[in-house]
Order: structure tokens, then C-alpha cells, then sequence
């Protein structure tokens, strides 16, 4: 008999989000260390694959007041992720970091500091952004076209893996101690230049145990689909009911081969919500009132006027959607170009299934991103979860809980363990395992990159303090 297929979790520390309930007394800090700490602790208490942080570039706005759903003074990724390398042994580090508003040599080389640093446990999620409302906060503004934008994040992703692939699979290694490298261990010059970037570098971090960061992508598009066949390793998917999981389980491994890779070489993980009851009938009361925590009414109208343009305050939230036409003109303001179909096109099937179900502006609101994944006793969900990745739907979840930082607690005290009841759920942590390795997936495929000539290496010495 063969053995199962191995369920791979991540955990999601929410940034920009609907899920997290604020209102509740147990509530805690978005922004406190301690909070992550906590959140990055129980997630390897529980064998997690990887701590994955979300991030926006920009605190939204929504009539000259900042979003509420938005956390007010996040610290930087990178940063949060370098402290939890610290108290941390085995989960990996995932951050958000964008494509639109980087460079490659930069973000490369914080990343493969991260990773080197951490023993190998760090990944990117690498997003985009195509919109002015973000780029205003950068120095070129303005937006990317959606096509341009995955342009930009291929030829990026391109140079990065470059990048992190010109240093030699083996450590480097000093000449008994002189500090002169052998010819060696010195990385490859990367000459590159496509539309997106030209760059002529040494890369000045080596390889780390797993080679390079695991690359995670998000983007469900005809587009982004393409960019996860040809680069992700991860997918952080949206698809959770069961046969819209397996259509895109089946339509994104299936482009893998055209990249030469195997269907190993990349986990699917979509977000996946929870709630927990003794009974089925607790879960379900359970359920209801965490989503009516998570859309509150004012949160509700924000919902629709965000996609309707205009101000609906006048309408009741347990009312009807609004009777009124949309005002497109602001969507081109906000640089989010030629979209004016797309949002009639948008509010007709909000009609649709507002009219089918007989909702309500909130219960509709709630439908969209209150609607939890699993929801039953620790057993059926442990089934369900089970179910999902033996039948090929998934490789996994990100688990989004709806507390900071407690969101995991429950999970991994009550689920977890019937997970590896069944056999489909490591037992431990193998020690000195990489992120990579958590996930299964092979070893990435090095070309390092050619010089024109050979490079010269000179003696290190220390500086004296007299030229310091």
C-alpha cells in the first residue's frame, strides 16, 4: 500500500485583510513584536511549512480616512522576518515584496541575506501592482499596464534567480584563512539587459543550504498563471471550494512541463479559513457570528462603495444592493485604466446573486469574503483537509485564522494532531531541513551565468583605523 500524500500547511500573519476580527476583547497587537513571535512560535510548534506575512505597499484610503482594514504602522517584512529567523529553528520565513516598485539586485540580495542567515528558511512571495494609488509612493509613480506589469515581474524573477545562481553550489572558501578566495568560489559576472533592466553585477551573497528562496506568487490571471508556471514554487491560491481547487490544480501543473518541470516542483496552497466547534451545529453558530464580526455594517457599505465609486451611505446595510449606476470616471483616476466594463461587468453578477439569494448588502458582502472555508468538528475538518490533497485538489493550505496572533492556537492544539493520526502529516522536523525541503520540492536547477573573461581576485586585508 502506498503511502499518502504528505499535507503541507503555511501560516498567514494577515496585513492588508477582511478576515481578521479587530473588535474582539482577545484581540492583539498587529505591530508588537510579540505578536509575531507568538504567531511564528506556535506556527513551528505545530510543524508549518512556513510563516508567510502579507503586506501592501500603501495604507488604503477611503473617504480621506484610512482604511480600517489596513494595519496602521506595520513594520517592514524584512525585518519582522530577520527577528523571527531568531527565535525560530525549523518553520521557513515567507515575505510579500513587490515586483512593480523593486529592483532585483536589492531585493535579491536582502533575500538571500535572510536566507543565508536563517539556514536556508527564507522565500518571496513576489507580487505586482499596476495601479497609481500605490505608486504615488515611489519616485517614478504612475502604473503599469496588467500585461506590463508581468512583463516586469518574469524579466525580475529572471534576473534574481541570476542572481542567486552565479555563486558556486558550495560554500565559498578562503585560502587557509587569508581571505583570498579561490577563482573558484568567486560568483559569475551577471550581464543582463531586456526592457525591464539592465543590469552588469558581482553578486556579493553566497548560496545558502537550499540554494535560493523559495519563490511563492499569488497572481490568478491568464497572466499570473503563466508567471507560476514558469517561476513560482508556491501558489498561494484563492480556489478553495473542492472542484474549483482541482480545475486549477490540474490548469497551472498542467503548463509545468512546458517549463521542463515536474508537478513536485510546485505546491499549491490556497487560503483556507477555519472555524472549530464541538457540534456541527456549534461550528455553524460559531461561523456566523465571527462573519458578522468581520463585516460589520460600515464595513459592508465601504465594501460597495469601493466598487460602485461613489458615496452609498444613505443605504441601509441590511438592505438592498444600491439602485444606482456606478461612477467609473474614479476608477481612471486612481490609475486603474480602461476598467469601465469590467465594473458594470462586476456589479451586474453582484445583482445576480444578490437577486438568486435574496441578500442583503451585508449577507452578500459576507458571501464574498466572510464565507469560511471549513467549518465542523476537529475530525471533519482534518477529513476534509486530508481529502483535498490525496484527490489532487491541492498540495495543502495556508491557514488564515481570524485573531492576531492567537488565529493558529486552536488549529494546531486540535487539528494538527488528527492530521498525523492519518499519516498524512509529519511527526517532526527533520533537523537541519531548508524551507525547500519542508515542501518537497527539488533542488532548483543552477545555470550559472558566464563571464566574458576571468575575474581577478585580490587579497583581503583589514583597514587600519588610520583609512577607516
Amino acid at each position: 500500500m502506498s503511502l499518502p500524500r504528505q499535507i503541507h500547511l503555511a501560516a498567514h500573519f494577515p496585513g492588508v485583510n477582511s478576515t481578521t476580527v479587530w473588535t474582539d476583547p482577545s484581540a492583539g497587537s498587529q505591530i508588537e513584536f510579540d505578536s509575531f513571535a507568538h504567531f511564528a512560535r506556535n506556527a513551528e510548534r505545530g510543524l508549518f511549512d512556513y510563516v508567510f506575512l502579507a503586506e501592501g505597499l500603501r495604507l488604503r484610503e477611503h473617504k480621506g480616512r484610512v482604511h480600517e482594514l489596513d494595519v496602521l504602522g506595520r513594520p517592514n517584512t524584512l525585518s519582522i522576518l530577520a527577528a523571527l529567523a531568531a527565535i525560530t529553528e525549523h518553520v521557513g520565513l515567507v515575505g510579500t515584496l513587490n515586483t512593480t516598485f523593486n529592483e532585483p539586485y536589492e531585493l535579491a540580495r536582502q533575500l538571500s541575506t535572510l536566507d543565508l542567515l536563517s539556514g536556508g528558511r527564507a522565500g518571496w512571495n513576489a507580487v505586482t501592482s499596476s495601479d497609481a494609488f500605490h505608486g504615488a509612493n515611489f519616485r517614478r509613480g504612475g502604473y503599469l499596464d496588467h500585461a506590463d506589469r508581468y512583463e516586469r515581474a518574469r524579466e525580475f524573477a529572471d534576473l534574481a534567480k541570476k542572481l542567486w545562481d552565479s555563486w558556486p553550489e558550495d560554500a565559498p572558501r578562503a585560502d587557509a584563512g587569508s581571505g583570498v578566495f579561490l577563482d573558484e568560489d568567486v560568483p559569475a559576472r551577471v550581464r543582463h539587459r531586456g526592457s525591464q533592466f539592465d543590469v552588469d553585477a558581482l553578486f556579493d551573497v553566497p548560496r545558502s543550504p537550499q540554494g535560493r528562496p523559495v519563490i511563492v506568487q499569488a497572481g490568478d490571471s491568464a497572466d499570473g498563471r503563466g508567471f507560476g508556471a514558469e517561476h513560482a514554487e508556491v501558489i498561494f491560491s484563492l480556489h478553495t471550494e473542492f472542484e474549483a481547487a482541482r480545475a486549477f490544480y490540474d490548469d497551472v501543473k498542467g503548463k509545468l512541463p512546458a517549463w521542463g518541470r515536474d508537478e513536485e516542483s510546485l505546491k499549491i496552497l490556497p487560503a483556507a479559513t477555519f472555524v472549530l466547534g464541538d457540534t456541527e451545529q456549534e461550528a455553524q453558530e460559531r461561523s456566523r457570528e465571527i462573519a458578522l464580526a468581520q463585516v460589520r455594517p460600515e464595513v459592508a457599505l465601504t465594501y460597495v462603495e469601493q466598487v460602485w465609486g461613489r458615496d452609498l451611505s444613505g443605504y441601509d446595510p441590511d438592505g438592498p444592493l444600491p439602485d444606482v449606476d456606478p461612477d467609473t470616471g474614479s476608477e481612471t483616476a486612481r490609475g486603474w485604466a480602461n476598467r469601465h466594463a469590467a465594473v458594470r461587468a462586476r456589479i451586474a453578477k453582484l445583482r445576480e446573486l444578490s437577486d438568486a439569494e435574496g441578500l442583503s448588502i451585508r449577507d452578500l458582502v459576507i458571501r464574498l469574503t466572510a464565507t469560511h472555508t471549513f467549518v465542523g468538528t476537529p475530525q471533519r475538518i482534518a477529513a476534509e483537509i486530508d481529502r483535498y490533497v490525496q484527490e489532487r485538489a491541492t498540495d495543502g493550505f495556508t491557514v488564515v485564522g481570524h485573531l492576531t496572533p492567537h488565529g493558529l492556537d486552536e488549529f494546531t492544539e486540535r487539528v494538527v494532531p488528527l492530521l498525523q493520526e492519518r499519516g498524512s502529516y509529519r511527526q517532526s522536523y527533520e533537523e537541519g531541513a531548508t524551507l525547500r525541503d519542508l515542501l518537497g520540492l527539488p533542488a532548483p536547477r543552477a545555470t550559472r551565468p558566464l563571464t566574458t573573461g576571468p575575474l581577478t581576485t585580490v587579497p583581503f586585508t583589514t583597514p587600519s583605523l588610520a583609512t577607516r
